[in-house]
């Protein structure tokens, strides 16, 4: 009798879109992950991260030794614009989250970077179906992923959960295929 064998998240050193990058968060962003997850109006619905640079230093120096998961830095023009991360595979299903824009970013950059997530875990890990939970009073981001196709599963006190299935993500990512037109470029794995 065989094992199933299930995908599996990996990290890459970058992945390039039509206008974004992605490439594998080190150490020396800690600065920069903490300016998102500590303003005030992007944390509001976020889980509570601590304004200490070195317990965010080695949280990064334990991910960068983890092989369940993929965090990145989101790019334009070179500039790093927001995070988004790959975690949590359960069989078929990958979650995603960690997903922070920062103020004044290109305002295709969630459309390209949501594309971008999709095209990775589907075409390239071979994931089927995303996972995901959004907290309630975050309606903007629950509305763009239901825009998605998602489907509100559950909830909790706190969050909406999410599944959304391979024909959805296959669908929303032909319909918003001018943020994304020729696919992503996958560029080897972190040093």
């Amino acid at each position: 009798m065989s094992a199933i064998l299930y995908p599996a998240i990996h990290k890459a050193a970058q992945i390039k879109g039509k206008t974004l990058t992605f490439r594998d968060v080190m150490v020396d962003d800690a600065d920069f992950i903490l300016s998102l997850r500590t303003d005030q109006q992007k944390s509001r619905y976020l889980s509570t991260t601590s304004s200490d640079s070195n317990k965010q230093r080695l949280w990064l120096d334990s991910y960068s030794v983890a092989d369940d998961q993929a965090y990145f830095i989101i790019e334009f023009n070179g500039e790093p614009i927001g995070t988004v991360r790959l975690y949590d595979a359960r069989q078929n299903s990958f979650c995603w989250g960690s997903w922070i824009l920062k103020a004044g970013s290109p305002k295709h950059a969630a459309i390209e970077s949501a594309l971008m997530v999709y095209a990775y875990a589907v075409e390239h890990l071979s994931f089927q179906s995303a996972h995901f939970d959004v907290r309630k009073g975050n309606e903007s981001v629950w509305l763009f992923h239901e825009r998605f196709g998602a489907r509100r599963i559950s909830e909790t006190d706190m969050d909406y959960l999410y599944t959304l299935d391979t024909q959805s993500i296959k669908a929303s990512c032909f319909r918003y295929s001018k943020y994304l037109p020729y696919g992503i470029i996958v560029l080897g794995k972190p040093e």
